[in-house]
């Protein structure tokens, strides 16, 4: 895609501080972690989801069920973007209805995926509330949607790129922000 890296925003420790505090978060304002469940959105939002329930393990002493989401079917712009759509298996092993399910993915910017998201959870039951973790929100919002929790506020120009690197899928935990070449194409 033609972008060179522009500035790192976050590294392992930053992204472990931000995960530590939503974590806590998330149980203050659910009063605990009764009927609540995390949800990762493929890809990047998954093995997050992941670490937030290790670390809320860790304070809690409690397991919260796990799910993961691909939303490909449900995107907006689902034929504009592949000829071929790659669909992965969505795992909510897990009634949603009367769950408090937080959402969790790496990167909140005009909120499409997002609602892609909330769709794809609609069809599998009725939560009793969703909530928003990401990572980052680097803002420029085309949807009336916002997290209610985020692990760090990044503003950033249109043709700028955050993109979060994780252990699990790239060998290494950073946040970056990359600049697009004057050719690319804006997303």
């Amino acid at each position: 895609m033609g972008a060179q890296t522009k500035a790192q925003i976050m590294d392992k420790e930053g992204i472990r501080r931000a995960l530590f505090r939503i974590a806590h978060e998330i149980i203050e304002r659910n009063q605990g972690v009764e009927e609540l469940t995390l949800v990762g959105i493929r890809r990047r939002g998954v093995p997050l989801a992941r670490r937030l329930q290790a670390i809320i393990r860790e304070i809690e002493q409690a397991e919260v069920p796990l799910g993961i989401l691909d939303i490909t079917l449900y995107r907006d712009d689902l034929t504009t973007r592949m000829d071929q759509p790659l669909v992965r298996s969505t795992e909510v092993p897990f009634p949603l209805r009367g769950k408090k399910v937080v959402l969790v993915d790496d990167v909140l910017y005009t909120g499409r995926t997002v609602r892609a998201a909330l769709d794809a959870l609609m069809d599998l039951g009725r939560p009793q509330c969703i909530q928003l973790a990401v990572l980052v929100d680097r803002g420029h919002r085309e949807l009336p949607i916002r997290a209610d929790y985020v692990g760090k506020n990044v503003p950033t120009a249109r043709r700028e790129i955050i993109s979060v690197r994780l252990e699990e899928t790239d060998g290494e935990d950073a946040v970056v922000i990359e600049q697009l070449e004057p050719d690319a194409e804006v997303s």
